[in-house]
């Protein structure tokens, strides 16, 4: 298929966007003095900001358009995911986010170290580290590609424009930068989804009724079939469990995430910037689910507006080129790069908190503030590159299935970082050796359940999350626990301190 002219109105609201999204980094690079300031902001972050971003910084480019594709070509099944993430919070309420706020951690990989040892929190470091470099040149990647077919720019040039950009913008304006972007991203993300839905049920006949009729008739919502149990379909039942863990994951072991419970003033807007995301999430999916269905019943009123041979995969934004008003089209494709930028930035500014915080200040003496401040800007630039020159060669070898082989092996880490802060926070009798003979436990046997059975890869992180609880559960005799009784009620559920 040919590539649709942009035109010049979307090309000034892109670039428009795109202004506005430097001069947010500009503009909070004056406060940008010290370690503290770069990776946490200096506690000044209001609760619902830090929100926006949690749920900016969950939402890629390539669920923006993977959702709506999943409900115009299937069903809705996969909605059960976002009430799942909302489920777990009073998990985090309760348990985690005390941890987090009491230990003043920048680094959510520092209380490996002190309940188990540097080993624990360089395994979990490095992996969060090398999970999302990947992640940042695969999300660039595959929004250069979805775009590439709709709008006259080259897929290098979409790259230069996502990654380039947050680079600079990510150097300048630190973590606090990073949220209130995301903060306008999700703006964009939330009202891109509703604004499309508003004129896809103009453009249908029968309007937003017939659309959900045409859906239930065609059992598109949650297909009786799917609540069956299975072990190796993504059938209901095996989404709610996947989805808890995965869940459980990003909210309690993922830096980019708990990174956003140290930003702002006391753990009242640390649960306040919970609360929000939950909103968020409860509300905005339901629009990109309901633009797909929205689309099914459009072109199935008019397959002749159709290519031949089209790759549903970029339904979303072939209607927004085709359909939607020049400028307003620009915006919608502003909010792609907006999700595909929120992502990213939440990943440099991360990585930049892990390697200084838990390699730089490991092999260097006593680095000051501002030697911290520092090296968080240079690896943000490096890692920005990397992720940049990956990109690059993913296009020009024009590499294929990569999502789904990246994820599936690096998701295999998911599982043992969830299982190793369980055991550390609620088995008190887990030691370093324990915690070791688990994570090893947990990775042979997913990797072992990969290659020798058809088990659904959302069962992964339920395997490598519970072998490493029992297995350090079950060795911990087996070892001595250095820790102190008065550490062991510091860093387990017991009575946790007043924040």
């Amino acid at each position: 298929m040919e590539a649709s002219s942009f035109g010049t109105l979307n090309y000034l609201a892109l670039i428009v966007y795109l202004s506005a999204i430097m001069g947010v980094g500009v503009y909070f690079a004056r406060r940008q003095k010290s370690a503290d300031d770069y990776f946490k902001a200096g506690g000044r972050i209001p609760g619902w900001a830090a929100g926006f971003s949690v749920f900016a910084t969950t939402l890629s480019s390539i669920t923006f358009m993977s959702i709506p594709a999943k409900a115009y070509t299937d069903d809705w099944t996969f909605l059960i995911g976002q009430y799942i993430a909302i489920a777990i919070l009073p998990i985090v309420f309760w348990f985690y986010i005390p941890f987090f706020r009491k230990l003043n951690l920048t680094s959510v990989y520092e209380y490996l170290e002190r309940r188990f040892d540097v080993k624990m929190r360089l395994f979990g470091s490095i992996s969060f580290m090398l999970f999302h470099v990947g992640r940042i040149a695969i999300v660039t990647y595959l929004t250069a590609l979805a775009l590439m077919p709709f709008i006259d720019m080259s897929p290098l040039m979409i790259v230069f424009l996502i990654g380039v950009l947050c680079i600079v913008y990510t150097f300048l304006g630190g973590i606090e930068g990073v949220i209130w972007t995301d903060v306008i991203q999700g703006v964009m993300l939330s009202g891109a989804a509703i604004l499309i839905f508003v004129v896809i049920c103009f453009n249908v006949d029968g309007g937003i009724g017939e659309i959900f009729s045409m859906s239930a008739r065609e059992d598109k919502y949650f297909p009786a079939d799917k609540f069956r149990w299975s072990w190796s379909e993504s059938t209901i039942p095996v989404l709610m469990i996947g989805f808890f863990f995965a869940s459980l994951q990003q909210f309690t072991a993922s830096q980019d995430v708990v990174q956003r419970y140290i930003v702002t003033e006391n753990i009242e807007e640390t649960k306040k910037a919970l609360l929000t995301n939950a909103k968020l999430v409860a509300c905005v999916p339901i629009f990109f689910f309901a633009v797909g269905s929205g689309l099914y019943a459009y072109y199935s009123q008019n397959p002749g507006l159709l290519p031949e041979d089209f790759n549903t995969g970029g339904i979303l934004p072939f209607y927004v080129i085709s359909h939607m008003p020049a400028g307003i089209a620009g915006l919608i494709i502003a909010a792609i790069f907006a999700a595909s930028q929120s992502s990213i930035s939440s990943s440099l500014n991360s990585i930049a908190a892990c390697f200084t915080t838990d390699i730089y200040e490991k092999i260097s003496n006593t680095p000051s503030s501002e030697q911290k401040l520092k090296v968080g800007r240079i690896v943000t630039v490096a890692t920005g590159i990397l992720g940049v020159v990956a990109s690059t060669y993913l296009i020009l070898s024009n590499e294929s299935e990569i999502w789904d082989s990246f994820n599936s092996l690096l998701g295999l880490m998911g599982g043992p970082m969830t299982g190793l802060f369980m055991l550390g926070i609620f088995v008190r009798k887990a030691n370093a050796s324990s915690a070791l003979a688990g994570v090893v436990s947990s990775i042979a046997t997913v990797v072992c359940v990969r290659h020798f059975t058809d088990l659904n890869f959302f069962f992964y992180g339920v395997v490598g999350t519970l072998m490493v609880v029992i297995v350090g559960y079950l060795t911990a005799p087996l070892f001595k626990n250095t820790l102190s009784d008065a550490d062991k009620e510091k860093l387990t559920v017991g009575k946790l301190a007043k924040v």
